[in-house]
């Protein structure tokens, strides 16, 4: 094996097959799969699934539960070289010439003295902080250490959002992009942006993880992503979780940043309750709510971007199709769904303003910015809008200096728990951010 194929080992969990060359040094194997009479547990995934239900015809098992990260059967072996850390180091990594608020340096600094510590940490910031920012310290710091670092997120379209950006601020350091659709491969690099999916082909490799949106799906209560992060992490390694809405378990961590308020100072827009009475039966006979066209019109007449976030997948199609026969316009649009194999592509048009507005899932609730827009909401008051949900959808808004306020028109048959949470927390929030200095 050449050394660019070994480096490929370091602190991965290479699928592999024959003999080990008796000249490679520190490699450790283990077999992909362990049958027992009633289970087959996968060291890839660590996860134990039926036998009945992993037999190949050959008589192999497999394991189905990592499977969009390749087959492993248990004729297969699990490759390893332990991290090296083999970096160039830098003494001036970071590129970045902005500069951050009073507020964020304050912020900034309690995270580098938790990471240096050893401490994990969770930066607790409401969106559109500059939460990426906030972290660029602390990654600086880390490199000239020689440490090799990670940054996921559960969402393909945060990591590609992060991926230039990181890329602009540390200009001279190899990075790489890991997702299931990524057309980069896999390199050996000082900082590996992924979706945490790819933490399972990970093993003892990182010396700092940075966890962006922990609390999305479908990282949030998901045992096996859970393992696979910790697992990716040295022994001595630290965690790094980022959020605007914590769930209950992360906010009992011991060390903990806050940060209220926006980059540009200016408070959270608040959600906008509209009665739309019968919106779900109007769905379920192929219509929409009149209320919805004449405001879907309004911001169309005036030019005004935004997002149209639906409960189901099967909404999208009902909106699209009566807005294309009830809405003479010029103007272009598409809708957008987790499994729409055109997402990026929808969502880069969106960016560069070549469709004045996305009918969408939840899919696009976090990690993705469009400068200026507003948002609508139809049926906000369904249970798919959990209150994590609607105010990471109220986030979208308000994003920019040039446009620091906007609309968040939540469309509903009736008050839901969830929104009255939503609204007190985006109250108390910016309460909170009024008065931090």
């Amino acid at each position: 094996m050449k050394k660019m194929e070994q480096e490929l080992a370091y602190g991965r969990l290479v699928p592999w097959r024959g003999t080990v060359p008796a000249d490679w040094v520190n490699v450790q194997l283990q077999p992909a799969l362990q049958v027992s009479q009633q289970s087959v547990y996968c060291n890839r995934c660590q996860q134990a699934s039926d036998t009945k239900l992993t037999q190949l015809p050959n008589g192999a098992y497999y394991c189905y539960q990592c499977i969009q990260l390749g087959r492993l059967d248990s004729h297969m072996q699990l490759l390893t070289i332990p991290e090296p850390n083999h970096f160039t180091s830098s003494r001036q990594p970071l590129s970045w010439s902005g500069q951050l608020t009073k507020i964020q340096a304050r912020v900034a600094a309690e995270v580098l003295t938790a990471v240096q510590q050893g401490q994990n940490h969770l930066l607790w910031a409401v969106t559109g902080a500059g939460k990426t920012e906030i972290t660029f310290p602390t990654i600086a710091w880390a490199m000239t250490q020689g440490w090799r670092i990670a940054i996921a997120s559960p969402r393909v379209d945060v990591c590609i959002e992060l991926f230039p950006r990181y890329q602009a601020a540390f200009r001279s350091i190899e990075m790489v992009l890991l997702h299931g659709t990524s057309p980069l491969k896999y390199r050996y690099c000082q900082l590996t942006i992924c979706t945490t999916h790819q933490l399972m082909r990970f093993v003892a490799a990182f010396d700092l993880l940075i966890l962006d949106e922990v609390d999305a799906f479908p990282f949030a209560n998901n045992t096996m992503l859970e393992l696979a992060a910790q697992r990716s992490l040295k022994a001595t390694g630290v965690q790094l979780w980022l959020t605007a809405t914590p769930n209950r378990k992360l906010q009992r961590q011991k060390s903990i940043s806050y940060l209220p308020r926006r980059f540009h100072g200016k408070p959270l827009p608040q959600l906008h309750l509209e009665f739309c009475w019968g919106w779900n039966r109007c769905l379920s006979r192929h219509k929409i709510p009149a209320r919805l066209l004449r405001l879907i019109r309004k911001k169309v007449a005036a030019g005004q971007r935004f997002l149209l976030f639906v409960p189901r997948i099967k909404d999208l199609s009902v909106v699209d199709r009566v807005l294309r026969m009830r809405l003479k316009t010029t103007a272009k649009w598409a809708t957008v769904y987790a499994n729409d194999e055109e997402r990026g592509l929808k969502v880069e048009k969106m960016r560069r303003q070549q469709v004045l507005f996305l009918i969408t899932t939840t899919i696009l609730e976090r990690g993705v910015t469009f400068p200026g827009i507003d948002v609508i909401i139809l049926g906000a008051d369904d249970r798919v809008f959990t209150a994590a949900t609607l105010v990471q959808i109220a986030g979208r808004v308000g994003r920019s200096s040039s446009r620091p306020t906007g609309m968040v028109h939540c469309l509903l048959g009736h008050y839901s728990t969830a929104l009255c949470e939503a609204t007190a927390q985006i109250a108390f929030l910016n309460r909170k951010g009024a008065h931090c200095e």
